[in-house]
């Protein structure tokens, strides 16, 4: 009963930075464009 509560957001020991780069590329490139392309729909709605 005295074990300190495990953290959820504890860190891998050995992720891999281009492991990691990779991932967010994954998904940070398609919502980037996707943000884009909604934001140049909703100009043309606005003009």
């Amino acid at each position: 009963m005295n074990q300190p509560p495990a953290s959820s957001a504890a860190a891998p020991e050995n992720s891999s930075g281009g492991a990691l780069f990779l991932a967010w590329a994954f998904v940070g490139i398609p919502l980037l464009w996707g943000v884009s392309q909604t934001f140049v729909k909703a100009l043309t709605l606005f003009q």
